[in-house]
This record gives structure tokens, sequence and C-alpha cells, in this order.
């Protein structure tokens, strides 16, 4: 028995090392047509691949094939036209045989700017897609090229890569993964458009500019134009960022130029006009001509948007986000009882002046990640857990000042200094208006998307002009008991109500720092940050002990759990019917912007929710719209695909997104479908109507 046991244990082995053995010379026998990845050892952030795909055309005696590049962090290599400084990639395939040309397919790129130089690449990972024309396509064929290409950071290094591998045209097996890097390298190559036609490219030579005419039938978003040419007029000349002007289905861009050779002579050359816009990228060609171009003026639009900043900043007085400041804007007019209308007037001039210094801090802000080429957004601030800590701090301080646990004392020679200023308190009334524009960040009001994009979008001072509308708007009520101030003096006296007022407005403020902490949870352990809200909880409830006696921490307790088994019971119940609980939500996949092209084609619909958890205007959305009937069934059908892009963390995909569709803060929910492949944007404040109308007009 054990003899016949070790024959079949012996059988066994050889079978499988018989099989091993087959697949393995299989594996060994099927071609690799590339050069897998290649890093030339004095520089090794970067590293560069060769491949084929095994496609070919035998009419055209042609073969598919790829130059893939990897980069690390922050480095970057350059377009074929690499702007103001850089040197393009490049291949020598001298010692190749049996090959007759290279043609070199290039991705859209972006642009980079580093000490005042605009340069156009690529970051990380770049596929660039290859024609090989084959002489003889029965003959084999020896692919032998020497790729020199410069990388940068603060610094430029221009490198060597041997990439050579053998290969029979006719005997080549289609590579899956080599097909699919080919089909995605070629899905960013720029390429004409049946919808776009470029009508014309006008050089103006005195004031050393270029000015193209473009109509888009689908209609301009955000289109960036760059332009290039193959003559050596065109290669010696930089063609700067285009300022562009969008007049209904028209596009007006002009683009400044510089040459180390002097004034440009680009008239009569055939000019490459390459325009991105949202997930298009066009390429045509055209001569210049000395054909001047009248651009339509943009002033009425200017006009137009600074109406609306100033309706979307008095908005924000009365969205959600702002809310916690009603205490403080109280307590300034009740404080104000009694006062000079003079001393009235500059203190609220004050909290007008500190919300408008926020408004331009933003906006050098969000300037400076602009020039750096960094994401942009409005509240992108409330993605770092360190601004957000950072405000739990501020408004645990406000609150327990406004519930007088502390108070700040200053010297007898400083009170005296101020006392002869005629006022005490504009330093504070300043912090509180800045306070206010910074809790207001999280929030979305009718008309401010529109105005925001619209400056994020513009130059420099234009984007100044149009933050200044913003703080103007939300500071109106400010201004307005500023410039009345008898306003102020409608108020009753002051008295022990006004103690108790401020105490009420001091547990708002400290509500606050808990919805706050609850953000810090998407960052940090939540057993760590709940941990140590308890632990401030417990000092303000002692503090208050101190000073105010046992009686007001059992009172303040007591409120502070009713309001927040109050919070709690009517969070889990709808708008309108209070019987009724919210239903669960419902089931989303992650935001994939290829997966809303698959399924519009299969005939369904796409809801896309872009959301953060800061967002208090998303969260009104959810409750009061998409959990709620009868949105919630209409969400619910079969043919419907609810997907989901979550922008409370950083990232690049959810900001590009929002960016390709002219947004740059949250809410954000638009609506695809077989009917409206391009997407229907909702309003930032959804409604039923405005949800089913679209569902219904982008469904079949």
């Amino acid at each position: 028995m054990k003899t016949l046991y070790q024959y079949l244990y012996l059988t066994f082995t050889l079978l499988i090392t018989g099989f091993g053995l087959t697949f393995s010379s299989i594996a060994a026998a099927t071609p690799q047509y590339t050069t897998g990845w290649v890093k030339n050892p004095q520089h090794p952030p970067v590293e560069v691949r060769l491949m084929l795909t095994g496609q070919q055309d035998l009419a055209k005696h042609t073969v598919q094939g790829l130059l893939e590049v990897k980069l690390d962090t922050d480095w970057k290599t350059y377009w074929r036209s690499p702007g103001e400084a850089g040197v393009a990639p490049s291949i020598d395939w001298k010692l190749s045989s049996n090959i007759a040309k290279v043609d070199w397919q290039w991705p859209l790129p972006k642009r980079y700017e580093f000490l005042g130089v605009e340069t156009l690449g690529y970051k990380h990972d770049v596929i660039f897609p290859l024609s090989i024309h084959v002489k003889d396509m029965n003959k084999p064929v020896f692919l032998a090229g020497k790729l020199t290409m410069s990388s940068c950071t603060s610094i430029c290094v221009l490198t060597d890569y041997e990439l050579s591998f053998d290969f029979t045209p006719s005997k080549l097996i289609p590579s899956t993964e080599a097909m699919f890097l080919y089909n995605k390298g070629e899905s960013q190559v720029p390429k004409p458009s049946p919808n776009v036609t470029l009508d014309t490219v006008s050089y103006n030579k005195a004031e050393k500019k270029v000015t193209i005419v473009a109509t888009n039938t689908m209609g301009w978003q955000q289109p960036d134009v760059i332009i290039d040419g193959d003559t050596q007029a065109a290669k010696d000349t930089s063609f700067l960022k285009s300022t562009t002007t969008i007049k209904g289905n028209t596009l007006y861009a002009t683009l400044p130029v510089t040459s180390w050779f002097g004034t440009p002579k680009l008239i009569g050359q055939p000019l490459h006009v390459t325009i991105g816009d949202r997930d298009t990228a066009v390429e045509m060609t055209a001569k210049a001509t000395d054909t001047p171009v009248n651009i339509p003026s943009t002033s009425g639009n200017l006009v137009k948007i600074i109406g609306l900043a100033l309706l979307g900043g008095l908005i924000l007085n009365i969205m959600p986000c702002v809310l916690p400041v009603l205490g403080m804007k109280l307590s300034s007019v009740i404080s104000a009882k009694g006062l000079e209308r003079r001393q009235i007037r500059t203190q609220f001039l004050a909290s007008a002046a500190g919300i408008i210094v926020s408004f331009w801090l933003l906006a050098a802000f969000l300037t400076a990640m602009k020039v750096s080429g960094q994401a942009l957004g409005w509240g992108i601030q409330f993605q770092s857990p360190w601004f957000i800590g950072a405000m739990v701090a501020i408004t645990v301080l406000f609150g327990a000042n406004m519930l007088g646990l502390f108070e700040i004392r200053l010297s007898s020679n400083t009170n005296t200094w101020l006392a002869t200023k005629g006022d005490n308190s504009h330093l504070g009334h300043f912090i509180q208006g800045m306070f206010a524009t910074l809790l207001a960040t999280p929030c979305s009001a009718p008309f401010l998307g529109t105005a925001v994009a619209f400056a994020l979008g513009a130059d420099l001072v234009t984007l100044f002009a149009i933050f200044t509308a913003l703080a103007i708007g939300m500071a109106a009520p400010w201004l307005l008991i500023a410039i009345f101030p008898q306003l102020a003096t409608l108020m009753p006296k002051p008295g022990l109500w006004m103690d108790r007022v401020k105490t009420l407005f001091g547990l708002m403020m400290l509500a606050t720092s808990v919805w706050l902490l609850s953000l810090m949870t998407s960052f940090f352990n939540a057993t760590i940050v709940w941990g140590l809200g308890a632990l401030i909880l417990i000092t303000i409830l002692w503090l208050l002990g101190r000073k105010k006696g046992r009686k007001t921490v059992i009172i303040t307790l007591a409120v502070m759990l009713l309001g927040a088994g109050a919070s709690l019971f009517t969070g889990s119940l709808t708008a309108n019917k209070w019987a009724t609980p919210l239903p669960a939500d419902h089931h989303w996949i992650p935001l994939d912007t290829a997966k809303i092209a698959t399924e519009v084609a299969q005939g369904k619909t796409v809801f896309v929710d872009v959301t953060a958890q800061w967002c208090i205007t998303c969260k009104a959305n959810k409750m009061g719209v998409i959990l709620q009937q009868p949105v919630y069934s209409a969400l619910d059908n079969k043919n419907i695909v609810l997907m989901r892009g979550d922008w409370t963390k950083p990232s690049d995909y959810v900001t590009g997104f929002l960016q390709s569709h002219g947004r740059f803060g949250v809410p954000f929910n638009i609506v695809y479908g077989p009917n409206a492949p391009k997407g229907i944007e909702l309003p930032v404040i959804l409604s039923s109507d405005s949800v089913l109308n679209a569902l219904k007009k982008a469904g079949k």
C-alpha cells in the first residue's frame, strides 16, 4: 500500500512539474514588445518605457506604440513647445533598421509658472502615443532610440535613455495592457472637432499680440488657448497665457508674444491653435493674418457679476454657517445702547472693515494658490485639520468670553490711552468681522458660486474687485447701522436680560465648537477627538461653576442636553412630516467621470452630488431635498446611478471635476443622461422641482 501511495505521489508531482514547464515555455515564447522600465542611474526620479500594442495597419505600414514617462513628486517634463524655458523631449531613431519614421502625439499639457517664467508640460505620469512607419512589414524591425529628456523642479536635468528591442510586424500579438495605455494617452491628445471652428488668427505686430476667434456650437466653459508652430519663426516665439472673452458660442483669446530675437514675424505663418476646455481638447491650424479683431466689451458682464457678488455676500448673513455669529452681532447692537452716535458708527465701521480685510486676505490667498498652480475653491481652508483646530480654539474662547468666564484686562495706562482715543473696542469689533467671514466660508449662498467662479478665472484686479463686492454685501448690516446709528437705540435698555442673552449666545458659540470638532473626526481618531471635546466641556463647566455657582452649571447642562436631544429628534424627522423618520441614505458610488459616459451610453441617468462634511449647505440639501419625498423615490429608480464626490479632504480629482464645470465650491449637483450628455447643472440650494425636472429632462 505504501508503495502505491509513493507511486501516486510521484505521478502527481511529475504531472504538476510538466504543466509548470509547459506554461513556462509558453510564457517564455510569448514576445514582450517592451523595453521595461528604464532608469538613468544619475537621475533616479524619472523612469521611461517603450511599448508596442501589437496593433498594425498593413495598408499604411504602421505599428502602434507608446512612450510612458513616470516622474516623482514635483518633477515635470515638457510639451513639444515648452514655453519660455525648458527643452522638449526628443528621440533619435538613427540606429533603427527597417523604420521610415516615427510620429509622436502629444497629450494636452498644463501650464506651470516658476519665478515668473511660464512653461507647458506634464507631471507624474504621461503617455505619448507613437505611430511607427515600417518600410517592409514582412521583415524584422530593430527599434532603437536615444530619448533625450529634460526634467525640472527648481533645477533642471537633461538625461539620455537608451531604448531598444526587435520585432517582426506581421507576427505581432496584441497586448491588452499596452492597448489600454495607448488608448488612455490617445484620449488626451487634442484633435479636430466638428463642433469647433477656428474663425480667425490675427497678429498685431505693434502690440505683439495674437488674437484668435473660435466658435463652439456646444458653448465654451473655461477654455485655455495654447499656440505654437512648426516654422522657425513660430519656434522662436513664446506665446504666453491668454486673456479670454466669451460672447455666446464665440471665444476671443488674446495671447502676448515674446522672442529673444526681437519682434516676431508671424504674418503668413501657419500656427497650431490648441484649446482645452472641460474634458475636451481640440487642435486646429491656420495662417496668421493682420486682420484686426474687435473684441466685445465685457464691462457689462463685470457689472452684472459685481451685482451678483453684492447680493451673494448679503445672503451669506442668513446662511446657517453665519448663524453662530448672530450672538456677536446682537451683542454689538445691545452694547451700543447708550453710546454716542459717533461711537456706534465707528464700532460698526470697524466690524465692516474686519469683513472686508478678511475677504481681501482670502483673495490674496487664492491668488497665491492660483499662481503656484494649486487647487482653488471656496472654503478649501476647511480641508485642513489645523485650520479647523484653530477655529475650535477661537470659538471656545469666544463662547467662554460671552459666558463671562474670563475677560481681557488691560493695564491702566493702556485703558487711559484708549479712553483718550474715544473708543476702547474697535479692535474687538474688527476681529468679530473677520471671524464672521471665516465662519461664512463653508456655505455657498445663491449667486456666490457664479461670482467666485468668475473671479478665480479673471485677472488680479477683477478678482479683488469681486471679492470686495462680496465683502461689502456681507458687511451691509454693519454698514446700515453705521449709517443710521439710531437703529441701535431701538433696543431695550441694558439689564439682567442682557446677561442672559449673552449666556444664550455663548452656548450657541460653544455649539459651533462642537460642530467644528465633529469635522476633526474626518482627519483623526474619533475617540481622541471626542475625548478632547469632553475635556474642554468639563473645563468650561468647572470654570462656570467657580464663576457663577453650581446652579448655573446645572441649568447649563440641562439646556445643553435638551438642545442636543432636540437636535437629534428634529434631525431624524422630515422637514414637514414630524412623525416620519428620515430614510436611510441611498447607495452612492465614488465619482468616476469615465463611468458617467459609460452609464449614459447605456441609457441610464447619472445624478452627481459633490459635497463635504464641513459644508452646511450640503447638509441642508441632503436633509431637506435628497432624503425627502418625492425626490428620494425618484433617485431610487433602477435606471438612475448615484455618484458622490467627497471634497472633505483635498482631492485633485474632485477639484478638477468642479473646475471643469466652472465651479470652485460645494455643494455642486449635476444630472447626466441620454438627453443631456453634457449634464444639467442644478442650483446651489436644491428644490424638489429642480431635481425632478432635471432627472426628467436628462432621461429618455
